[in-house]
């Protein structure tokens, strides 16, 4: 309790926002939920994801300032996203004190992967995974649209039975995973506590602590689930048919 203590007044001093005896109520409310949405991300980088800053939405656009980005408020600040992320609790709240409203991404294939299924999909294979006692990690949602379910990642000794998150983008056979992306190496997802242009937000679903599971259960069910509600691929869009 006394680190915590520690780290609020720490954050409370580098982020210039004063409590509400010294400063405006304004201030005080500021404060708070920037404390709120460090201690929100730090829940994923104690379970040991490695995180990098991301865009974040200004105004309903992103605050990169490309006209017309592809994924605004979705993707990282630094073409070395790969090379940043990092799992030290010091070094990213250095990061989000810099940047307050800055979103965050989790590298994929180094500690975890993480399997991305249309919203309607995850709802229905927590369900199914809850009652046939499959185990279940990690799960965020990203807004209402899409269900993310973090897994173990495969080993080196895998290299010939594993592929790139390049490779996923157009499955040879999409017909056996319909409305599934494997984020694996060289990928990324968003984390809580995002927040997209549209105004959603990234929550978890079940907490970033749990064990993570292994992924091939998991495909099962979830690809079971894709295609009970009929989700289909359109070129590298995923969508709900």
């Amino acid at each position: 309790m006394q680190s915590a203590g520690r780290r609020s007044n720490w954050w409370r001093r580098r982020s210039g926002l004063g409590a509400r005896e010294t400063g405006p109520l304004g201030a005080a409310e500021a404060a708070a939920r920037l404390e709120s949405r460090l201690e929100q991300l730090l829940r994923a980088v104690r379970a040991g994801f490695p995180v990098a800053p991301a865009a974040h939405a200004v105004d309903y656009r992103c605050s990169c300032g490309r006209v017309g980005c592809p994924a605004p408020a979705q993707h990282p600040l630094s073409f070395a996203w790969q090379s940043q992320a990092s799992a030290d609790t010091e070094q990213v709240t250095r990061w989000l004190t810099r940047d307050p409203d800055a979103n965050a991404v989790t590298a994929t294939g180094r500690t975890h992967d993480v399997l991305d299924v249309p919203a309607e999909a995850g709802r229905l294979a927590l369900e199914r995974m809850d009652s046939l006692g499959v185990a279940v990690g990690p799960v965020a949602a990203i807004g209402e649209d899409r269900y993310l379910f973090f897994t173990t990642s495969r080993s080196a000794l895998d290299e010939d039975e594993w592929w790139t998150s390049e490779l996923d983008t157009s499955p040879e056979d999409v017909s056996e995973h319909p409305g599934l992306r494997w984020h694996t190496r060289g990928s990324y997802v968003l984390l809580p506590p995002s927040r997209l242009a549209d105004g959603s937000t990234v929550s978890w679903v079940r907490d970033p602590d749990r064990t993570l599971p292994d992924p091939l259960r998991v495909l099962d069910v979830l690809t079971d689930a894709c295609t009970a509600v009929g989700a289909v691929a359109v070129g590298e869009h995923w969508l709900i048919g």
